[in-house]
């Protein structure tokens, strides 16, 4: 966390780019390629992904913190996917980019043990100590309590990771649980304080700890709220864009430094050379441009972010 922090203050945009790289959303010349030269083939969808990955990443890795690739986007293709984000997962490190897989894992003791090695430690091989997907953080569904998430904390203290564990999500439907009471408590809101105590051992010099949440931009009175009664947590905030929601919305995310918060979109720049009407031959320049009126339109209502 304190590694995005510092990352988000140099490039003053607290934005990340969502990498759910469906095919639909790959121009044409590149599918034609890979199908001509793989067929039609999981192996053709994988290599279409990671060109166009690729491609996005060299056009904003100097301009935006951080990717979040959308794990069951690549699933979907079979290995050759996982393999696809990969890849991803390792270019982007390269360029300098902070990686959050976005996997949403919920499960509980040696199993979830499994999961946090897989997407930010290493498993043992033969005795070797090998790196899986080696994102630097991992979103959570913390909805099975301490059992879910205890397991991943060892982890993120030995080599320096961190988890977004979900609080109040962007969805419509996310009301129908996560806004009903306990005693007088939300259920989000006892999620946050959930949150905040799994992180009190592990807060940076920032005032962050290790432990962050998802907090949705479609419902912005919550997230004011939530801001408030979570201090010590850095928020994950999904809804820009193509969900609805916009700067103003997301404002009240933020501390009085502009720290507290990341904000997605995924669709809206993907699919920036579509709004163009261009042909996609311009894809990932097109990328760019949104990717640099999102960071305007953030930093409209945030402000300087200092350290």
């Amino acid at each position: 966390m304190k590694r995005l922090i510092e990352k988000i203050a140099q490039m003053q945009n607290p934005s990340v780019v969502g990498l759910d790289s469906l095919l639909d959303y790959i121009p044409q010349h590149i599918k034609d390629e890979k199908f001509a030269t793989y067929g039609d083939t999981f192996d053709a969808a994988a290599q279409s992904i990671l060109e166009y990955n690729k491609a996005i990443i060299d056009q904003i890795c100097d301009i935006v913190p951080a990717v979040k690739p959308q794990a069951a986007y690549y699933e979907m293709y079979s290995w050759q996917g996982m393999w696809a984000l990969c890849e991803t997962v390792k270019y982007a490190q390269e360029k300098g980019m902070i990686v959050i897989m976005d996997g949403k894992r919920n499960d509980i003791g040696s199993t979830m043990q499994a999961y946090a090695k897989a997407h930010l430690g290493t498993s043992t091989v033969n005795g070797k100590e090998l790196s899986a997907f080696g994102s630097d953080m991992l979103t959570v569904n913390g909805y099975l309590g301490s059992d879910g998430v205890n397991p991943l904390l060892p982890i993120c203290d030995e080599q320096d990771k961190g988890i977004f564990v979900l609080v109040k999500t962007s969805n419509p439907s996310s009301g129908e649980l996560q806004d009903q009471k306990i005693g007088d408590k939300s259920i989000y809101e006892t999620m946050g304080a959930m949150c905040e105590q799994w992180g009190s051992q592990t807060e940076n010099n920032y005032g962050y700890s290790r432990v962050g949440a998802v907090v949705g931009a479609t419902y912005p009175e919550q997230l004011a709220e939530m801001r408030q009664k979570m201090p010590h947590t850095f928020f994950l905030v999904p809804g820009y864009g193509a969900q609805g929601g916009g700067a103003n919305d997301v404002a009240g995310a933020f501390d009085k430094n502009g720290l507290g918060a990341i904000v997605n979109s995924s669709r809206a720049i993907l699919t920036a050379w579509k709004k163009a009407g261009t042909d996609g031959k311009d894809f990932a320049e097109q990328a760019r441009k949104a990717a640099l009126a999102m960071k305007e339109d953030i930093m409209g209502v945030v402000g300087k972010i200092t350290l």
